[in-house]
């Protein structure tokens, strides 16, 4: 005869195995009372606040100066080695390299709108062509400009006079996450529609003269 187990224990090692799950628990409750919120800046902007955890900027930004500047604080049996240096150097002029290039994509794609807005857009607008409906065919396109203006200031306020280990672009991303998942939601949705409106204008003669034009002074 198997001897029973005491009365509770097995009421026990069901709470043993659930405090793991509720030290988690208690822990991200303390971390949200730290939480910052942000408005969102961008007008016309409806998706409410953004919430961010202070914590989690901050244990980021020590994180980030510790790789990137990983000889203070050591002995001099810590530190690195020429070729150990020569690596972080590497990796440093890459990461600088990759923002200059996101910063400078971002400023051709904003040129890129706003020349489509000025010599598209509105001319089409102005003309008040018959048929030819501008809102159908280019959907949302000054939002999408006015979010990605918004964009491009913010990259550029995190990189400017900040040495570039200390760089941090990715709370960027955070901050606009929500403005720019609204606005692109509405571009993408009806993109297949605007192709279909492209397509038929193409079929008239009179509309399809209208759109030569514009894209003939865009070029």
């Amino acid at each position: 005869m198997e001897p029973k187990e005491a009365p509770g224990k097995e009421n026990m090692g069901t709470r043993r195995k659930n405090l793991p799950f509720l030290r988690s628990r208690l822990y991200m409750l303390e971390r949200r009372k730290t939480d910052t919120v942000v408005e969102s800046s961008v007008p016309g902007d409806h998706s409410g606040t953004l919430r961010r955890s202070q914590s989690d900027r901050t244990e980021y930004n020590q994180k980030l100066q510790e790789k990137m500047t990983p000889l203070a604080g050591c002995s001099p049996a810590e530190t690195l080695t020429q070729e150990e240096e020569q690596k972080m150097q590497r990796m440093m002029a890459k990461r600088s390299k990759i923002i200059k290039e996101l910063i400078q994509t971002e400023k051709d794609y904003l040129n890129d709108l706003e020349l489509c807005i000025q010599e598209v857009v509105q001319p089409l607008r102005n003309k008040q062509i018959d048929r030819l409906d501008v809102d159908s065919l280019f959907s949302n396109i000054e939002s999408v400009h006015q979010i990605s203006a918004k964009l491009l200031s913010l990259l550029e306020e995190a990189t400017t006079d900040v040495e570039p280990a200390m760089q941090v672009i990715g709370e960027v991303f955070l901050q606009i996450k929500g403005p720019l998942e609204d606005i692109y939601k509405i571009y993408c949705y009806q993109h297949d529609e605007a192709h279909s409106v492209l397509e038929s204008y193409e079929k008239e003669e009179k509309l399809k003269q209208h759109l030569s034009l514009c894209i003939q002074s865009l070029k």
